[in-house]
């Protein structure tokens, strides 16, 4: 029999609701006892004794067994998911972010004081993909995880592609219906994807990475030309993180645009909708689809972990504990599509060899084998030319550097 569950509800914005709404349909035997919210001023459609700006009152209720963050501040969700894990409380957390940067700690926390954290919520919205790693995928070997992680680049993206709106418009679409912040940094950028892919792949490998020390270049800079040249090639551009095991001491990720062409799943994958493509050694290729946003989406995967949580539900980290000597490295050799201005970032790449290249008045690019660890040099250089980068892996794999004298195709 499920154990009641009697839970501190952190933020109360388009994932709280969403949730609140989804809670009162159900006979789950949970129960919201308090709401803690930012701006205790704003007139609310719940009865006010439901709601409180103190946080103390949530985290130091003895009648609170569950805590449920969804608040977009990464340090104080930090705070507030330590202190509940530390003092005998579950929680039940979508910040990816915070999760990614801290995850570590979190474990330890966990194992520590025999509480337990779900975050399914925090990766993909809808899609059941974490859950999926830890149990389905326990014991088997995975070759790579990739996939649309982020809802709203692809709507720009499926925007520019499919009706021909130029960036800047899409954007403003995408910010208008709310999938968008007013600063879009965190989703265009690929921060966002990163973070997710992070998390994914903690689970997939048993390796925590440093957000920081994984590359991601985002769609910030693509332009008409980028565009016109997928169509004439019958591709599409995605923005996809991948997680790829090199071999067995190797595993790399990144997060970059990629020109995906229609016998890939990801080629169909419109607007809001998120995809994860998981290539496994036994189960072969696997393909999940689902919104990747929303109220309603996002607080359905949110209540899965709370459901879960009524049977003492724990993630067992059965990778991490395996200790493999399975390590990430930048050091690989991936095929890319580089849209540029300045010739003289095309010597400061430094291309192991070109496949292509084009001149046309202002349009200049060049298709070529490059070593990541040059991108991740360059970075800045990158962004300030408002070049545009997609992987293009449709002319080879991606690969360990040659000094590791080992070569692995990606998908």
């Amino acid at each position: 029999m499920s154990k009641k569950l009697t839970i501190g509800l952190f933020g109360f914005g388009v994932v709280g609701q969403g949730l609140y709404d989804i809670i009162r349909t159900k006979n789950l035997n949970i129960e919201i006892v308090k709401i803690c919210i930012k701006d205790g001023s704003k007139k609310r459609t719940l009865p006010s004794h439901l709601f409180t700006t103190d946080k103390n009152e949530l985290l130091n209720n003895p009648e609170i067994n569950t805590i449920v963050e969804l608040i977009n501040d990464t340090e104080a969700a930090f705070e507030i998911v330590s202190r509940a894990l530390s003092t005998g409380k579950n929680v039940v957390s979508a910040s990816k972010k915070m999760i990614a940067l801290h995850l570590n700690e979190l474990i330890e926390l966990q194992h520590n004081y025999g509480t337990s954290l779900l975050y399914e919520g925090a990766v993909c919205g809808s899609i059941p993909i974490i859950r999926n790693l830890e149990e389905y995928y326990d014991n088997e070997l995975l070759h790579s995880i990739c996939g649309i992680f982020n809802g709203s680049s692809n709507y720009i993206l499926s925007k520019g592609f499919i009706e021909n709106l130029d960036y800047d418009s899409a954007l403003k679409q995408a910010q208008d219906l709310g999938f968008a912040e007013t600063d879009p940094t965190m989703d265009v950028g690929g921060f966002d994807a990163k973070f997710k892919l992070v998390i994914a792949a903690a689970h997939a490998y048993g390796v925590v990475v440093k957000p920081e020390e994984v590359f991601n270049l985002g769609i910030q800079s693509l332009s008409a030309y980028d565009l016109q040249y997928a169509r004439e090639k019958n591709l599409k551009i995605k923005l996809v993180p991948v997680a790829k095991e090199l071999d067995d001491r190797h595993v790399a990720l990144f997060v970059l645009p990629k020109f995906v062409n229609e016998t890939e799943f990801l080629y169909n994958v419109e607007y809001e909708y998120n995809g994860v493509i998981v290539q496994a050694a036994f189960a072969d290729q696997q393909f999940f689809f689902g919104k990747g946003a929303g109220g309603h989406p996002t607080g359905s995967a949110v209540l899965s972990d709370i459901a879960a949580l009524r049977y003492d539900y724990q993630y067992e980290y059965k990778k991490a504990k395996e200790k493999k000597d399975l390590n990430f490295t930048n050091d690989i050799e991936i095929n890319i599509y580089l849209r540029y201005v300045d010739d003289d970032l095309v010597e400061a790449l430094e291309f192991e060899h070109i496949h292509e290249r084009y001149y046309s008045g202002s349009y200049k690019f060049v298709i070529g084998k490059i070593n990541l660890q040059k991108l991740i040099d360059n970075q800045s250089r990158i962004l300030e030319d408002k070049a545009f980068i997609a992987f293009a892996d449709q002319l080879a794999g991606v690969s360990l550097a040659p000094a590791k004298k080992q070569t692995a195709e990606v998908f």
